[in-house]
């Protein structure tokens, strides 16, 4: 059994899944496994147990088990693991059948939005960030109104600007676009208002500055630190949460939203601003608005009409230049 799940897990890893996600696939398969090994008769030590034990009967059992302390979200999330995990080795050949449409699973609930509250919020918050302060030992601002400006003002999730690179900045000036390695291996584009542009543009100018030029090759990482290193995951977290101390804005930052409250930030302003669910679920990079909802294509200048009316944007006028 331990095997079988390491090699899916190893199966998985082609699909380019974050750590984050790969980590919650090894969660939920072990908890459940064990579970199923302690309620099977005799119970079992989880290294004993076999594929051939995990009959839908002592599946549902563990599964009811699992689910008694969990949230609605995380056993589905769990049965969608376990149901994926049962279709690779049907797929192998391993077992003859998927036991996992004879265990029950709550319907998924659609996620909430968590934005920014506040009306002037985003304004407040990229304003107080533009503005050196003494009291920081290295003050930034072109970095710090950067990372803000690509969340607020194009949507980009935490994994996908730790991806971006210099390079992933395209296009003639007035038709800047930023190329997106999305979710799930799903690329996107995202228009470049010439605000947010001049925003970036500032950025990498003040990085040549300091690490020289050689630092903005197209190949480099596009977000840095202090000392030109990439960025990476705890950092960009930190950098984002210390944005919100310095504009004094922590309260209202949704509880456990982070850096994901300006991306939804961007969402409701789009929705509020008069972008239709097509515009908002391209730029999302959203493969569906909900599980019955089709993919709506939309051409790209319906999504840079749709950038161009958020008033998020306007806001980055006259903040850092080069």
């Amino acid at each position: 059994m331990c095997r079988l799940l390491e090699e899916f897990l190893i199966a998985r890893t082609t699909r380019k899944p974050s750590p984050h996600t790969l980590a919650a696939y090894r969660r939920d398969l072990t908890a459940v496994a064990t579970l199923a090994a302690e309620l099977a008769a005799p119970p079992l030590p989880l290294d004993a147990l076999r594929i051939g034990d995990l009959s839908p009967r002592l599946m549902r059992a563990a599964f009811a088990r699992f689910a008694a302390p969990r949230s609605a979200a995380s056993v589905h999330r769990a049965w969608s693991t376990w149901n994926g995990f049962f279709s690779f080795l049907v797929a192998e050949q391993v077992v003859a059948g998927n036991p996992m449409p004879a265990v029950d699973r709550p319907r998924a609930p659609l996620p909430q939005p968590k934005p920014l509250r506040g009306d002037d919020t985003p304004e407040q918050l990229l304003a107080a960030v533009s503005r050196s302060e003494g009291r920081q030992r290295d003050p930034w601002p072109e970095r710090d109104v950067a990372v803000l400006a690509l969340a607020l003002c194009a949507g980009l999730r935490l994994s996908e600007l730790l991806a971006l690179r210099v390079g992933s900045l395209a296009g003639r000036p007035g038709e800047r676009r930023v190329e997106v390695a999305g979710k799930g291996g799903r690329p996107r584009v995202v228009p470049v208002e010439p605000d947010l542009d001049g925003v970036l543009a500032a950025y990498l100018d003040s990085r040549a500055r300091r690490f020289g030029a050689r630092s903005v090759r197209p190949d480099s990482p596009l977000l840095v630190d202090r000392a030109g290193e990439p960025l990476r995951r705890g950092g960009l977290q930190y950098l984002v949460e210390s944005c919100y101390r310095r504009a004094g804005v922590t309260d209202r930052v949704p509880r456990g939203a982070r850096l994901h409250a300006l991306r939804h930030t961007f969402a409701t302003r789009l929705a509020e601003d008069g972008a239709g669910a097509a515009e908002i679920m391209r730029l999302l990079g959203h493969a569906s608005l909900a599980s019955s909802q089709t993919y709506i294509e939309v051409t790209a200048g319906q999504q840079r009409d749709a950038v161009r009316s958020m008033r998020t944007n306007r806001a980055l006028t006259g903040l850092v230049r080069p």
